[in-house]
């Protein structure tokens, strides 16, 4: 089968560790079931990865790619969960000390082919597009636990999304605006900012701007470039939801504006299959669609990593497999 796979780490070059060839085609555990691959988003993860954050050198090569979405050998239409842990931690695989996500011990969805246990296969509504269907078991997975189980906002109520134009921050636009939430951006770039107020954000500020008051929830996956701002964001009481630190992982903590203010910091990782059928549940009925920046052929790997690299996309890069039908 066709794959992208991290065959070396480079923390200076990723994409010098990037391989697209032939694989051996997946081997199948019992309990598990092979997908052909119709369309599989990427992530910062998969960069993150070459780079060698959380991957142990000894699994290279591995295949690339935590989301997909395509078809079991019987015919049926799935989403692809990419958490994979005992099932005795079905409650919140998020939380099993063996937690890992496709690509990390297992290989991942940038091939033709993925293997995975059949409890991690959600079926995919008929009007959702393979494409779309591949940009759910990530980002909008993660934005949504962030928002409604760790958050746990409520119609609205104000949320401060840091960073516009990522898989996250477009999520969280289309699926807090649909929740009845008031959305609010930040970006460096003023034309993200723009594109975030037409995509749905109720306004889009500078990184680092004052607000016009304070707001009920932050969802930070920039880091230390932004921390200070989130917290200074805050009403009292409200939380600061972290799922990822892309500018740094060790920002000044402000201890005493944490215990003063009240403020609660929760950390949130992926998300349980639950969460992803709650998630497939809400697109159909409020007909919201994950943005697609673009889509390119799996033969095309090495440019899409390049341009999720260089920071310019707004939505998803989805890789997308031929029907062999």
């Amino acid at each position: 089968m066709l794959a992208a796979a991290a065959t070396s780490i480079s923390a200076e070059d990723p994409l010098s560790g990037l391989e697209l060839g032939e694989r051996p085609d997946p081997q199948v555990p019992e309990g598990w079931e092979v997908v052909r691959v119709r369309a599989a988003s990427l992530n910062h993860h998969d960069l993150w990865n070459l780079r060698g954050v959380g991957i142990d050198p000894d699994r290279l090569p591995i295949v690339l790619g935590c989301d997909a979405a395509g078809v079991t050998e019987d015919g049926r239409e799935v989403v692809v969960h990419a958490v994979i842990s005992t099932p005795a931690a079905a409650d919140d695989e998020t939380l099993a000390d063996d937690f890992s996500i496709l690509s990390e011990r297992y290989d991942g969805t940038h091939a033709e082919l993925v293997a995975v246990p059949s409890s991690n296969l959600i079926d995919k509504p008929a009007d959702l597009s393979f494409a779309e269907a591949a940009c759910l078991p990530t980002a909008y997975l993660t934005t949504y636990r962030m928002l409604f189980t760790k958050g746990g906002l409520r119609p609205g109520q104000t949320v401060l999304v840091q960073g516009a134009g990522g898989g996250v921050a477009t999520a969280a636009i289309l699926l807090g605006r649909a929740a009845g939430l008031r959305v609010w951006v930040t970006s460096r770039d003023p034309g993200k900012g723009e594109r975030a107020v037409e995509l749905g954000a109720h306004a889009a500020f500078e990184s680092g701007e004052r607000l016009p008051e304070r707001v009920d929830c932050v969802l930070e996956t920039v880091g230390e470039a932004t921390w200070k701002h989130s917290l200074r964001s805050l009403v009292p009481g409200g939380a600061i939801v972290v799922a990822g630190a892309t500018s740094g992982f060790n920002p000044p903590a402000d201890l005493a504006r944490v215990f003063y203010r009240q403020t609660r910091i929760l950390g949130s990782t992926m998300g349980t299959r639950h969460e992803l059928a709650d998630l497939v549940r809400m697109l159909a009925a409020t007909g919201v669609r994950p943005l697609v920046d673009a889509e390119l052929p799996l033969s095309d790997a090495r440019e899409a990593y390049a341009r999720l690299g260089e920071g310019e996309t707004f939505g998803k890069l989805v890789l997308t497999m031929a029907d062999p039908g």
